[in-house]
């Protein structure tokens, strides 16, 4: 028998609860009715927690995460009530930076051609994929204010680059494309302004790329890339970037997929596969669709698609992906992508589409 797997699963805050109950009832239709052995621990953590008790990311829970469970499912942070979001960096960072998950691996792939908003583009043209790296950068939070308030205010943030953190970033893309057949990677730095952190990382990428011989490797500056990738996306395969660049290119790339609600996510630690990894939707908890059935739920149905290819189900996630791409052809979705539906009517349908997957 297979080991049981512990998902930890985190609603969150705005429309995080919507579209993560289908998320969890995917798991769930996987557990008790084709008998995954998944075990699923809801988490309270998020903005109601965080006012009702003070609790950000308590460390009993950080510890049960890191030692037992095989993901999560987190999605989404962020509510007005607390503006500076400290939980929601507490919760995040210690995710992300806590348990080492260096890699953010962005799909975009454009589901129908309908979705892509590029002129004589369609969906075969977007298929790329952006390792971001996840743990170091600018947003480690190393900085300071100093006068706050005053006309002389000074506020500072340092980006920080490890040898050891860009290489094994890099080094993951090129395992990416190799075990993927991907026969082309793009690497966005800043190195021409940037002269002492971006430089490491344009010496850094060619010296790994030495080792790809079959993989062409390609350098772009940062805001080359971006009006490039607007131009002509099919020139990109893979993409690997900065946290901060690769935050603001996979951001850019989800447009051309039909927004941010189509825009899944996996936090790895990719040179340890079988470590506990986190995946969510990218979309924030956009407070402004909260409570009004207008939330769309695919990119957290595509986001469990790679959870379960991650824990060893890689048919799953092909099937889900293929479930969302019906429903984008039958206009079975939410206004955002071209349907009428809201976000419960679109559940229901994959949900039940999902079911007479396996009764064919």
């Amino acid at each position: 028998m297979h080991r049981q797997k512990l998902i930890g699963i985190i609603p969150g805050d705005g429309i995080g609860p919507e579209v993560v109950r289908l998320g969890r009832q995917i798991l769930e239709f996987y557990r008790d009715k084709r008998g995954a052995n998944l075990q699923l621990w809801e988490l309270d953590l998020g903005a109601d927690r965080f006012l009702r008790d003070g609790v950000t990311y308590p460390e009993e829970t950080a510890a049960r995460v890191k030692n037992e469970a095989s993901a999560v499912l987190l999605g989404a942070l962020g509510d007005p009530r607390v503006p500076d979001n400290r939980y929601a960096r507490d919760i995040l960072f210690g995710l992300r930076f806590g348990l080492d998950l260096y890699a953010n691996v962005r799909p975009i792939r454009a589901l129908a051609d309908r979705l892509v908003p590029l002129r004589d583009r369609s969906a075969r043209d977007v298929n790329m994929v952006i390792f971001r790296e996840n743990t170091e950068g600018i947003y480690v939070g190393v900085g300071g204010q100093v006068r706050r308030g005053t006309p002389d205010e000074i506020a500072i943030n340092e980006d920080v680059n490890t040898r050891r953190g860009v290489e094994r970033l890099i080094r993951a893309g090129f395992e990416y494309a190799r075990a993927n057949g991907r026969k082309s990677i793009h690497m966005a730095d800043k190195s021409n302004a940037m002269r002492d952190a971006h430089e490491l990382w344009y010496r850094c990428f060619f010296e790994v790329a030495s080792e790809y011989k079959e993989i062409t490797a390609k350098h772009m500056y940062v805001d080359a890339m971006a009006t490039a990738m607007v131009q002509n996306p099919s020139q990109f395969e893979l993409v690997v970037a900065c946290n901060l660049f690769g935050d603001i290119l996979s951001d850019l790339g989800a447009a051309f997929q039909g927004g941010l609600g189509m825009a899944a996510s996996a936090n790895l630690h990719a040179s340890e596969p079988s470590r506990v990894a986190m995946f969510e939707p990218v979309h924030g908890s956009a407070p402004p669709l909260a409570g009004r059935d207008l939330a769309n739920p695919f990119a957290t149905v595509l986001s469990v698609g790679m959870l379960l290819s991650h824990i060893g189900m890689p048919d799953e996630e092909k099937r889900l992906e293929s479930l969302v791409v019906r429903a984008i052809e039958e206009k079975k979705c939410t206004p955002d992508v071209g349907g009428t539906m809201g976000t419960r009517a679109v559940s229901e349908w994959v949900l039940g589409e999902l079911g007479h997957a396996f009764d064919r």
